[in-house]
């Protein structure tokens, strides 16, 4: 077993449950972690025998495109995504965070984390 880490993914995008945060959009930032067999690939060196993070890249990616009111709901169908296209992963975990969200005061990043 392994990980494959993909960290500090930026996105812009229109995510949130104010109406102005879904015209004015936001920076996100996500973390995603991929517990998978590595064995194969490691001896192998070959890329149809690993879990292709480029493509999980591009999924985070489709998603974070997609609307959503509440980062729960998007860390939800960024899982469900990858569990739909990879059928190796024994657990993933996704870590979203808004940057600068509207508060009323000062603060960096308010961030929402899921394992399946």
């Amino acid at each position: 077993m392994g990980l494959i880490q993909l960290e500090d993914m930026e996105f812009f995008a229109y995510h949130g449950h104010y109406h102005e945060e879904q015209i004015t959009g936001n920076k996100f930032i996500v973390n995603l972690t991929i517990d998978t067999g590595l064995e194969k690939a490691a001896k192998s060196d070959n890329l149809e025998d690993a879990l292709n993070y480029q493509e999980a890249y591009n999924i985070v990616k489709q998603v974070m495109m997609k609307k959503s009111r509440l980062l729960e709901n998007l860390a939800s169908r960024i899982l469900d995504a990858l569990y739909e296209r990879f059928g190796i992963i024994n657990s993933a975990t996704v870590k979203i965070s808004k940057v600068n969200p509207p508060m009323g005061g000062q603060i960096r990043c308010v961030s929402v984390t899921l394992s399946r």
